[in-house]
């Protein structure tokens, strides 16, 4: 019998877990840092130990250090135990390819056609609040062949319209991503510490495709700022384990808890 989970799992480690569950073995992924490289480690060490996790900089099959990930792409301890190292012109090159399986960003803000905003909160002439920017994140959501999107589940953030795209998901839905001459790629999955949801193929509006244990349809709703699509059923995400917790942790911040 698996042990029970920690009482006291956070959020972060929801998120990082259930969408570490999305990535295969044997696969290649394109990881923005923080969450989305910290589930791909949780990923290799849990059940897809070949897994190749690339990194912006230039880096492609990094083993990465626990309690030492990178919070940046140029920084070399993210090279750790890495294949190859080659630049950022050659890595988007293999993205625009087709080699990379999997792109995988967080979101400060995503509409219900799986848009990205990671630049500017309000109109680009009076922002609010200033973004970082997109980085490499509007080339991994345009070019990947499939885009997961890991991010807090709250109304400020699953907005009907972003004030910016960043990231361009599905545009102004239907076939208007492939019009606009993005033809590869597709938006897998959206993964909260709510729940996971995904797009309707003919609409592409967002879809509530499972909840998190203990979490309710309504709930979600209520957290969404625009009407989600309903799959029948909606499935529940098994909670964490206490295994997958454990090594979260460890890789996060080099906690070995139990030893």
């Amino acid at each position: 019998m698996c042990a029970a989970p920690p009482a006291d799992v956070t959020a972060e480690e929801l998120m990082a877990i259930s969408a570490s569950r999305l990535l295969a073995d044997h696969k290649v992924v394109f990881a923005g840092v923080g969450m989305p490289l910290l589930a791909s480690a949780v990923a290799r060490r849990m059940h897809a130990p070949h897994l190749t996790i690339v990194l912006e900089g230039g880096i492609i099959g990094t083993s990465l250090l626990p309690g030492r990930l990178p919070i940046s792409t140029n920084e070399m301890q993210a090279a750790y135990g890495a294949h190859m190292l080659t630049d950022i012109t050659d890595v988007f090159l293999y993205a625009q390819r087709g080699y990379f399986d999997y792109g995988f960003l967080g979101a400060a803000q995503i509409d219900q056609y799986g848009n990205v905003n990671t630049s500017v909160i309000g109109s680009l002439e009076h922002p609010r609040v200033r973004l970082p920017g997109s980085g490499g994140a509007n080339d991994i959501i345009s070019l990947c062949n499939e885009v997961l999107i890991v991010t807090q589940h709250e109304p400020r953030r699953f907005v009907a319209t972003v004030d910016f795209i960043t990231s361009p998901g599905y545009l102004t839905g239907g076939d208007s991503r492939v019009r606009a001459g993005l033809v590869g790629g597709n938006l897998g999955a959206v993964v909260t510490d709510l729940a996971l949801l995904d797009f309707e193929p003919e609409s592409r509006r967002m879809r509530l495709r499972a909840v998190q244990s203990g979490v309710t349809v309504d709930q979600v709703q209520a957290q969404t700022g625009f009407e989600l699509l309903i799959s029948e059923p909606v499935d529940k995400l098994a909670p964490p384990s206490a295994e997958e917790v454990a090594v979260y942790r460890e890789l996060s911040d080099g906690r070995q808890e139990g030893r």
